[in-house]
């Protein structure tokens, strides 16, 4: 039996907006944060003395770090190379150039020969001795389309089209790693990957237009007894047989990740059988205060009771409130500060509610079955600016409802107007459109 860690996207590096400056240290609190989670990681690795750790890539924010963040995360990596405990860095998108090729921020590791260290930047099978024994370990990085698309044989496809021949060759490629697999040894798939099965948060949008979904039954081959992936935020199992599983990230990133538990995996796999436990880590407290003033009396006593209600100690705090525009004057901004004061940053988000509404006509009433030409009439009475083209209008509508296209546009806003020719029956129909 074979135990790893399995880690992912620790985005060393993130979220200095959400920080301020330690004076004792000179660094980023949100920086200190990242640091110490990664650190949780690490101690645990070593206080169990597993036998491997698999990183699913997205080290940092994007593939050149500063030297700083850079050496937060070797520290750390280069202590389970000195405890001899083989270490696998998978690349992620944020750890590619802009062009997806190669693991820039990765790569340094097999420059410079970092003993035990492997740098998974290729679709390939890498046998690892552990100290419990050999396993295998086929790691698969990130894909994007980009050296694809500057190839001849997509030109003219369009963005679906290259998606099926990017899965594809990915298909093909992918069986020829398995064909090589030692049936009698442990197999494990690391993959950082957007699973078509998987709950999606930040991620998604941090990614856009740079890659793809790779279908869930493409990766959960027999041949695997483990699937390590990473690039999802979120802890998720999406698989038992063989045993698939996203860690999460191993700090929260930004607040769309405030009610997400974080942490990392320990995994026992043996031939044929895997099991994981999922080890939650104590990590920064995301907090958003929502409240609506604009039927409150006194705003800034509500807004500051709902504060002091709010458990906001030591959090990264947004408060998004929304009042009136004759209540701006009512808010005082030093007073919400010091209110704030325990938490461990927070920003201000106010937003004015609109005091206009759409009119309704009341001549229409709430009749649905009022016969379109009498409401259309209605409408033009209502508007002084139509009033010259109002009587066209009203032609026009009659020949619109009397007309299989003038049905169907009733029925329908999306439909084309290329058919007719008059600029009257054109205007109408975009009047009809609003109604």
């Amino acid at each position: 039996m074979i135990t790893l860690l399995h880690l992912s996207d620790i985005h060393m590096g993130s979220g200095f907006a959400h920080g301020r400056l330690n004076p004792e240290t000179g660094l980023n609190t949100r920086l200190e944060d990242f640091i110490a989670a990664l650190t949780r990681c690490i101690d645990r690795a070593l206080a169990e003395s597993v036998d491997l750790v698999l990183f699913g890539g997205d080290a940092f924010p994007d593939a050149t770090p500063t030297p700083l963040v850079q050496q937060a995360l070797a520290s750390q990596f280069c202590r389970l190379s000195a405890a001899g405990i083989p270490t696998v860095l998978l690349v992620g998108n944020h750890d590619q150039h802009a062009q997806g090729l190669g693991g820039a921020s990765l790569s340094i590791y097999r420059t410079l020969g970092v003993p035990d260290v492997v740098v998974g930047d290729r679709l390939e099978t890498h046998r690892i001795e552990t100290a419990s024994g050999p396993v295998q370990v086929v790691t698969l990085p990130w894909l994007t389309k980009s050296t694809l698309l500057t190839r001849p044989e997509t030109e003219g496809l369009s963005m679906s089209q290259v998606n099926e021949l990017l899965l594809d060759r990915l298909r093909v490629a992918l069986e020829g790693e398995i064909r090589r697999l030692d049936p009698d040894l442990p197999a494990i798939l690391l993959a950082h990957a957007m699973v078509d099965t998987a709950s999606y948060g930040a991620e998604r949008f941090l990614a856009v237009g740079r890659g793809f979904t790779i279908p869930m039954v493409m990766l959960a081959r027999p041949c695997f007894d483990y699937v390590a992936l990473g690039h999802v935020h979120r802890h998720q199992v999406l698989c038992d047989r063989p045993l698939m599983i996203y860690p999460g990230s191993i700090e929260r990133v930004d607040f769309s990740e405030e009610t997400e538990a974080k942490g990392y995996l320990l995994v026992r796999v043996a031939r044929g059988q895997a099991e994981a436990e999922f080890c939650p880590l104590p990590v920064r407290p995301f907090k958003t205060i929502q409240v609506d003033l604009s039927g409150a009396d006194a705003p800034q006593t509500q807004l500051e009771q709902v504060i002091a209600e709010a458990d906001i100690a030591d959090a990264v705090v947004r408060c998004l409130y929304t009042l009136r525009a004759d209540q701006v004057d009512q808010i005082d901004q030093t007073a919400l500060e010091a209110a704030l004061a325990n938490a461990h940053s927070y920003s201000l988000q106010p937003e004015l509610k609109a005091q206009t509404s759409r009119s309704r006509l009341p001549e229409l009433g709430t009749d649905s079955t009022l016969d379109p030409l009498v409401a259309l009439g209605a409408y033009l009475a209502n508007r002084d600016d139509l009033g010259d083209i109002a009587e066209g209008m009203l032609t026009a509508a009659a020949a619109l409802m009397a007309s299989e296209t003038g049905a169907e546009i009733l029925e329908e806003e999306d439909l084309s107007l290329d058919d007719l020719d008059s600029l009257a029956l054109e205007e109408t129909a975009q009047q009809l459109r609003l109604l």
